[in-house]
């Protein structure tokens, strides 16, 4: 049902409705404020995700909010303001740095309240920089996704207690749930990627980018004995050159038979049951880590690395494993001794890691938190 026309209206900013992260979680976010009873609205340039989104009962706003001049982020908080004016828009909650310029202008303009989520450490790579990514850290509240990121925040910009919030993102208890996946979705995937029976399967679910670690996994399978089969599952989107140097890695290590490159999954839930360990094997420290606990929810045994988020959610030898970033040795050894494991130690293993994430890391938990702090605002 449309909410009424005069419930509280919350509009969030980001650049585009594609992939992700961040988008998923606006979608998610909107999904809640409907359900109870506000109006929803987005802004972003446009993307696959509109549908879903208005499918839902949101109103999206189509705005060029991956435009990063100042003459565009200008323009970008006049369209905001207006549309703050004319549909009365309490709160704006900026995703991104560049639409959140333009949303903060529009909310000092307007006298909607202004919220920002936290969502990655920005790098400050060049002068200037630490003052473009403080607009992240200017909301009235500011959401964390991880306890990692609040100190960031805390560090870097000095936010206080009285608006820092920290929301771990959440997983779908629902859709990620084992017993809630029929078994020829697991079939078809196995079937696709021409899986062999009996072989043990490592997984790294995330896309082909050189920090996210696959050279890592790469080099770990070649320290490994045994018919382990590697299964490397992401796009490469705009990192083609990386795809290739990996595919090369591979075929100079003779590990074609071992480590596979099978592109983007569109079933993660079915993906992840074939895999007997799933790795994070990221260089760089993850803000918090999603895939990280779909895997968990589906009750598989996880090694991560040891930084950032992940090390929130992956308690050493209780809900998974932590090993050292960049580290092919130390991954390797790991996945032997997990690989090693009676199935029965794995499936308790991956029985706690369901718990633990059921435990903090749900969406309908990150979704009731968010609307928390936009009720505290209003």
């Amino acid at each position: 049902m449309t909410p009424p026309a005069a419930a509280p209206a919350i509009l969030q900013v980001l650049p585009a409705l594609v992939s992700g992260g961040v988008e998923r979680g606006t979608i998610e976010i909107a999904e809640a404020l409907l359900g109870a009873g506000f109006r929803a609205f987005v802004a972003s340039a446009g993307g696959p995700l509109v549908g879903p989104l208005e499918a839902l009962g949101a109103r999206h706003v189509a705005l060029p909010l991956t435009a990063r001049s100042p003459a565009a982020l200008w323009r970008n908080a006049g369209a905001l303001t207006r549309l703050v004016r004319e549909e009365g828009i309490a709160i704006l909650h900026a995703r991104s740095r560049a639409p959140a310029w333009s949303a903060l202008i529009a909310a000092r303009r307007s006298g909607a309240r202004f919220v920002t989520t936290y969502h990655g450490t920005y790098n400050e790579d060049f002068p200037g920089k630490r003052l473009y990514n403080s607009v992240m850290a200017r909301g009235e509240r500011v959401i964390a996704i991880s306890r990692f990121i609040a100190e960031v925040v805390r560090a870097r910009h000095g936010v206080g207690e009285d608006r820092l919030r920290v929301i771990p993102r959440g997983v779908d208890e629902q859709q990620f749930d084992a017993s809630k996946v029929a078994p020829e979705r697991v079939a078809a995937l196995r079937e696709a990627w021409a899986l062999p029976p009996g072989r043990p399967v490592v997984m790294l679910p995330a896309r082909v980018t050189r920090w996210k670690g696959q050279g890592v996994l790469v080099e770990a399978m070649a320290r490994l004995p045994g018919g382990a089969l590697a299964l490397l599952v992401g796009d490469a989107g705009a990192k083609p050159a990386f795809r290739a140097e990996i595919a090369a890695r591979i075929a100079a290590l003779g590990l074609g038979e071992r480590v596979r490159l099978v592109g983007h999954a569109s079933d993660m839930p079915a993906a992840l049951l074939l895999a007997d360990v799933v790795v994070h094997a990221s260089t760089d420290a993850e803000a918090f880590g999603r895939t990280v606990i779909e895997a968990q929810a589906m009750g598989r045994c996880v090694i991560a690395s040891d930084l950032g988020g992940p090390t929130e959610t992956v308690e050493e030898g209780v809900s998974g494993w932590r090993v050292p970033p960049g580290d092919p040795a130390a991954l390797a050894a790991a996945i032997a001794r997990v690989l090693a494991m009676p199935q029965a130690e794995r499936e308790a293993a991956g029985a706690r890691a369901r718990a633990a994430v059921l435990a903090s890391c749900t969406t309908a938990r990150m979704q009731a938190a968010t609307l928390d702090v936009y009720r505290e605002l209003l």
